[in-house]
């Protein structure tokens, strides 16, 4: 039973003298804090903050958080995010003081262990890519992206080479063309194949001497694996441009095959979605960088190198910027805390473990494919690698109902909805992605939920959710006009006719 004094906002459950806990009487003299402190650093009042016990602020924030979603307690088929279970043994190495209390800041002869583990995580990275060269630095997938092609536009710029053009297939990830405009390239769109492929011919139509960059992803967004890849890169590469790889569906082909062998020249690594990092909330991220051997001394530094000590024997580990960097993209050596769950994830698999990720993440995506497809109609492919896309464009037309009615009806069931809307090339698109760490009755058990959603009346799945506190807010209007603080019902405010602008009902603009 939800407590509902409990969830109330905490200035709503604020009671004037209420403490959380009492200091001691000081032992030593006291002084006024206007003796203290200058004058312009001093309040003309206290802060207006809730006045709150212990228990009043612990079961606020433990019953607000079992309102949310996660990965530790549903079934999170959100395509192309990758959001699997992430285990807890590696989160709590991570955390080991060893690990979690270097500072920085500290001389790689202090470090040399912790070094150890990155200059092998950096190998591990180079052999699942199939590339050579790595940098951890970067701190998300799409900043991997973004330095990746600020190294492109070094490189050519060193070869005296005027490449101002990077193409993208138009079921890419929206942070292809950012991060391509962002390191000052034209963007160039390619129009899918009626299979929703790469067509080599059109592909000819659009590359020429002025391409410096194709950047695919493989599998593609519509969870296809490109089988013209190898022509693909073939082609690019005879007309002097270079091949970058989106990483984030390397689930599909973990232990498989490797960008490098069909093509790439470089490629991210994105952490969460790949290794188990975690996902969302705004924290920390990691998306490491894998390029070819020419490209090597053109990565942010430092990154870690071996050598070996002639006098011990032994292996020391060092922090070097390679010679003709593009610069750091993130201070000291990237987020540590994240990457060293990423080592640990595939320390535990092993070669044998990490291929068996893959393998059961194509199983898993198949299974509930055939499942769906007497359901939902699916326009690409006939069977998917992690994940794939379908169509409720046929309930629309039909009943009116569209994919954000069952997304939304959905919460109901107690499942997470799949991506809506995207790739924007499936009209009603559902993208859906179990991963590897599924259970077969998880996968029958959301099918099930999917074919009673149909049957459903399409006003009960237009009202959806129904079970949850707000029901269809206005998201829009919500990412528009945020509402960034809290004010009583009814109450008289001093702010700025700005801030007032933004103080709208919460039922109306916040999400679930």
């Amino acid at each position: 039973m939800r407590n509902q004094q409990a969830i109330r906002s905490l200035f709503e459950l604020s009671q004037p003298g209420r403490r959380g806990a009492t200091f001691p009487v000081p032992d030593v003299p006291s002084q006024p804090l206007e003796q203290l402190l200058p004058a312009e650093q001093l309040r003309a009042a206290p802060p207006e903050l809730p006045e709150l016990s212990e228990p009043d602020v612990v079961r606020h924030f433990v019953n607000l958080s079992q309102l949310n979603m996660s990965v530790d307690t549903h079934f999170y088929p959100l395509g192309s995010c990758t959001m699997k279970y992430n285990p807890k043994r590696h989160e709590r190495l991570a955390a080991l003081p060893g690990l979690a209390d270097v500072h920085p800041a500290s001389e790689p002869s202090q470090i040399q262990g912790l070094l150890q583990m990155l200059w092998e995580l950096q190998s591990m990275l180079a052999e699942i890519a199939g590339l050579p060269a790595v940098s951890l630095q970067p701190a998300a997938g799409a900043q991997g992206e973004f330095t990746a092609l600020l190294i492109a536009a070094a490189y050519f710029r060193d070869r005296g080479e005027s490449r101002t053009r990077v193409v993208f297939p138009d079921s890419a990830h929206g942070t292809n063309p950012a991060s391509a405009a962002l390191a000052g390239f034209e963007c160039v769109q390619l129009p899918s194949s009626p299979e929703g492929l790469v067509d080599l011919e059109t592909l000819q139509q659009v590359v020429d001497e002025r391409t410096a960059v194709f950047m695919i992803t493989n599998p593609n967004t519509l969870g296809l694996f490109e089988r013209d890849i190898l022509k693909i890169c073939e082609f690019l590469h005879d007309v002097g441009a270079l091949v970058y790889i989106d990483g984030a569906n390397m689930n599909a082909i973990l232990g498989v095959t490797r960008p490098g062998d069909f093509g790439g020249d470089m490629m991210h690594f994105n952490v969460h979605k790949t290794f188990t990092g975690p996902h969302g909330a705004g924290g920390p991220g990691a998306g490491p960088i894998a390029v070819r051997d020419f490209l090597a001394d053109y990565l942010p530094g430092p990154v870690v190198t071996r050598r070996i000590d002639p006098e011990t024997g032994k292996d020391v580990f060092d922090l070097q910027t390679p010679p003709r960097t593009i610069g750091k993209v993130r201070s000291f050596f990237g987020n540590v805390g994240i990457l060293l769950r990423g080592y640990f994830y595939l320390r535990t698999l092993g070669p044998q473990g990490l291929r068996a990720v893959a393998e059961h993440a194509v199983l898993n995506a198949n299974y509930l494919r055939s499942r769906l497809e007497p359901l939902l109609k699916i326009p690409f492919g006939e069977r998917c690698m992690h994940e794939f896309v379908a169509s409720a464009s046929e309930h629309r037309k039909t009943r009116g109902v569209t994919a954000m009615d069952i997304a939304k009806r959905l919460l109901d069931y107690g499942f997470h909805a799949p991506t809506v809307y995207f790739p924007l090339i499936v009209p009603e698109a559902l993208m859906i992605e179990p991963t590897e760490t599924e259970s077969l009755a998880t996968l029958d058990a959301f099918a099930q939920a999917i074919a009673r959603i149909l049957q459903e009346p399409p006003e009960t799945l237009h009202q959806a959710p129904l079970t949850t506190p707000v029901s269809r807010p206005d998201e829009v209007r919500a990412a528009r006009r945020p509402v960034l603080r809290w004010q009583p019902p009814n109450a008289t405010s001093t702010s700025t006719a700005a801030e007032k602008t933004t103080a709208e009902p919460l039922q109306e603009t916040r999400s679930p």
